[in-house]
């Protein structure tokens, strides 16, 4: 159970209506746009953001099959999928692509510079070379970012707070689909001191790699673990969380499954992007629209898993929960 916290038309006669009821007929141009999603069509949460964004898209007057023409690709974090599909979703010539996730939007940024991308979950758009500054994108890319270092820290501070026992923990990532994972990494790794914490960083590419480097984890006493958020532990975070749970250690991260969570909407940042992809079709130019940052992260705790750790969470942090998993 989950608990809560916080339009006249004229009637004309004669041969001299009808080039105007011809011209009165016309079909509404229609529009076509671009998906590319790393994660597996299937997930629900895969679904909820396709219907996020195609609600806030409608809610501008696009409807799909009248005036506009989604084409959605969804790669289930293959990475040669993810550039097979960038590839074709370019060659299908939209109007704009929706890139959602680093190595989606890398795998269209080398296919176009010029069709306009706005892309969602991107680690340091700056940094990476996508755009020239937040406040003026530049090229044909802007789109909504990930803000991390100062939430990176603050995982490490929930876990200390909820399991204070914990001094050693892993980080758990897929570097083939989380290329940006050495800025989250180095901004884990300098705020580990302060909690008098060590990390060690498991890459794994399969479900086997999954239970072997949690596995090893275990072995090492108070030890706990960092879920980085990407497609690859997206598509495999049941694994994850049930070998956490079979092996005793908290786990920290993106998604409500984990012991605890915080992290910002990214069902709902897709209905963000529908108004960027608004904007662009009725005739505004990427450079000019701003990147933006996440401004509200929401705190989850599983409670249910903090007692068969045998974990007390403080009250103050459950006050200060937005949902509690009981």
């Amino acid at each position: 159970m989950r608990v809560r916290r916080r339009g006249f038309i004229g009637v004309l006669g004669g041969a001299a209506a009808w080039p105007l009821a011809g011209h009165a007929q016309q079909p509404e141009q229609m529009r076509r746009v671009g998906v590319l999603m790393p994660w597996p069509e299937n997930q629900p949460n895969t679904q909820a953001m396709v219907k996020a964004f195609s609600q806030a898209l409608g809610r501008s007057g696009w409807v799909e099959g009248k005036n506009i023409r989604i084409d959605y690709r969804f790669a289930a974090a293959d990475p040669i999928l993810i550039k097979t599909y960038a590839a074709e979703l370019v060659g299908m010539s939209p109007d704009a692509i929706l890139a959602c996730t680093t190595p989606a939007l890398a795998a269209v940024r080398q296919q176009t510079r010029t069709i306009p991308i706005v892309f969602v979950l991107v680690v340091d758009p700056i940094g990476q070379g996508f755009v020239q500054s937040l406040a003026r994108p530049g090229g044909n890319i802007t789109g909504f970012s990930v803000h991390e270092e100062p939430i990176l820290g603050k995982w490490l501070q929930l876990l200390n707070e909820v399991a204070p026992r914990v001094k050693r923990v892993a980080v758990i990532f897929n570097p083939d689909t989380a290329p940006f994972a050495p800025l989250f990494n180095r901004a884990i790794e300098a705020a580990s001191p302060t909690f008098g914490m060590t990390v060690t960083l498991a890459q794994v590419r399969s479900d086997s790699a999954i239970e072997e480097a949690i596995a090893t984890q275990a072995r090492h006493p108070g030890s706990g673990l960092i879920m980085l958020p990407e497609s690859f532990t997206f598509t495999h975070r049941d694994v994850i969380i049930a070998a956490a749970a079979r092996h005793s250690l908290p786990l920290v991260g993106g998604t409500a499954g984990c012991l605890i969570s915080y992290w910002f909407d990214i069902v709902g940042v897709h209905g963000q992007a529908a108004s960027y992809i608004d904007r662009i079709l009725k005739g505004a130019s990427p450079a000019d629209l701003p990147v933006q940052q996440p401004t509200k992260y929401s705190l989850i705790i599983n409670l249910k898993t903090a007692k068969a750790l045998g974990l007390t969470v403080p009250p103050s942090m459950l006050d200060l929960a937005d949902e509690v998993i009981e």
